[in-house]
């Protein structure tokens, strides 16, 4: 029996923020988990995860954190903490290479796990895909999500800063991220001769 092909997991979080950081990166903590399990030969989504996720430390999100991710405050208050969310999500994961779109959070995860007195649900075998575009498109600067769509001809999908959607879109740019279809040149357009 051959070995199972690969899956990608690909992961975005929306934590507790505000507008001005009065709120410290390490006192912030996740409200949204979006994944999608992509199959690793194809690169098409298999299945997705959702899930609010209500804050301890900070149980009152900011003005500022519902006006940019559109998660109101409802949608915590009856969710379940992240230490019921975490072992979900790692079973939905299982086996898949952990993936988002830069370090951000692959490290939230983490600060939340501590902060819960539990390990990290996706362990420590991670890619990052900002870094991996920009190496596949020969760019000095790593684009956001929204940059790196524009420059492979893609428009974005869903509400931006909600992490079902980020993650939808992530997934989207995974051929180009790995290598398997080319970014085409930045500057391709200007130079043609006129």
């Amino acid at each position: 029996m051959s070995e199972p092909t690969t899956r990608y997991l690909v992961v975005d979080l929306e934590a507790t923020c505000d507008e001005h950081h009065a709120l410290p990166r390490e006192d912030t903590e996740i409200i949204e988990i979006g994944a999608v399990l992509v199959d690793g030969a194809t690169l098409e989504p298999l299945d997705e995860f959702q899930s609010f996720v209500r804050p301890v430390v900070h149980p009152r999100l900011t003005p500022f954190c519902t006006q940019l991710t559109t998660i109101t405050q409802a949608d915590v208050a009856r969710a379940p903490t992240f230490r019921f969310v975490a072992p979900k999500l790692a079973a939905f994961g299982q086996g898949a290479l952990f993936c988002s779109w830069g370090g951000y959070d692959r490290n939230q995860l983490e600060r939340d796990a501590r902060r819960a007195g539990i390990r990290a649900p996706l362990g420590p075998r991670h890619l990052n895909l900002k870094e991996a575009f920009a190496r596949a498109a020969g760019e000095a600067r790593e684009l956001g999500t929204q940059g790196a769509l524009r420059r492979v001809g893609l428009a974005p999908t869903g509400t931006h800063h909600r992490g079902i959607d980020d993650a939808r879109n992530i997934a989207r740019l995974l051929p180009w991220a790995l290598g398997r279809v080319a970014v085409a040149g930045r500057h391709d357009h200007a130079r043609r001769p006129r």
